[in-house]
């Protein structure tokens, strides 16, 4: 089932597949693997299996209903572009957001390569489709130029949680990023000169900011505000 979502980016979460397993140091803490755990233990069916990767062909047809234009972050709980999820399923959910023009779909991967290489030419990007991959630190600004070789008209950065400084950031073909802390138990340390400099790489190529949390174990304590500033720009809907 679709979740009225509490991420400032996004509107509503959609999750026909489930589960992950960990590829970079972003994902020590993975607020994904904790909540599956919460609701393998409320007994709901989808997580059954815990945070094993799982399709939900039950859940495809869920967009297809909502007839108010809606922001949808897909997959919150999984990573589309796993490589344990089959490419017909992944080509089944293109083909969902592909006949829900009314809704913006929000891409997000620490995979960018599956997506770049191994099935471009293959998934049909319509322009309700955006695209965005994770990136922690320096080492992992490979996955911009990636996202930047798809067909998605519009090409995201997630930020979040960042690590480190990004010194090398080029935002060349990148259409919105957003900037995070990471939150929750064992939560690690994001400098404000970090965030700083990336908003101050952002206004001056002009590229929309979102600055989502500080985070900390307690993300509303410290709030969202930078500078005395909120940030929420995004990119304009297809």
């Amino acid at each position: 089932m679709s979740a009225r979502s509490g991420i400032e980016w996004t509107e509503i979460t959609w999750n026909p597949v489930t589960g992950c397993t960990k590829i970079s140091p972003g994902c020590k803490n993975c607020y994904a693997e904790r909540m599956s755990k919460r609701l393998r233990a409320m007994g709901i069916e989808k997580y059954k299996d815990g945070f094993s990767v799982a399709t939900h062909h039950s859940s495809l047809g869920e967009p297809l209903r909502w007839k108010k234009p809606r922001l949808v972050f897909v997959n919150s709980m999984s990573d589309l572009f796993h490589e344990s999820t089959p490419y017909d399923f992944i080509k089944a959910v293109f083909d969902v957001m592909n006949r829900a023009p009314q809704h913006t779909f929000q891409v997000l991967t620490k995979r960018p390569m599956r997506a770049a290489f191994e099935l471009e030419g293959k998934l049909n990007w319509t322009p309700n489709v955006w695209l965005g991959t994770s990136i922690e630190s320096d080492d992992w600004l490979f996955r911009a130029k990636l996202i930047t070789k798809t067909g998605a008209r519009t090409k995201f950065l997630s930020l979040e949680p960042l690590l480190g400084p990004l010194p090398n950031l080029d935002l060349n073909g990148i259409d919105w990023v957003i900037v995070g802390g990471e939150s929750g138990p064992g939560a690690r340390y994001m400098s404000p000169d970090w965030v700083r400099e990336i908003r101050d790489t952002c206004v001056n190529s002009g590229t929309p900011f979102f600055f989502k949390q500080w985070g900390g174990v307690f993300k509303k304590k410290t709030g969202r505000a930078l500078d005395g500033r909120t940030w929420d720009q995004m990119p304009a809907p297809a």
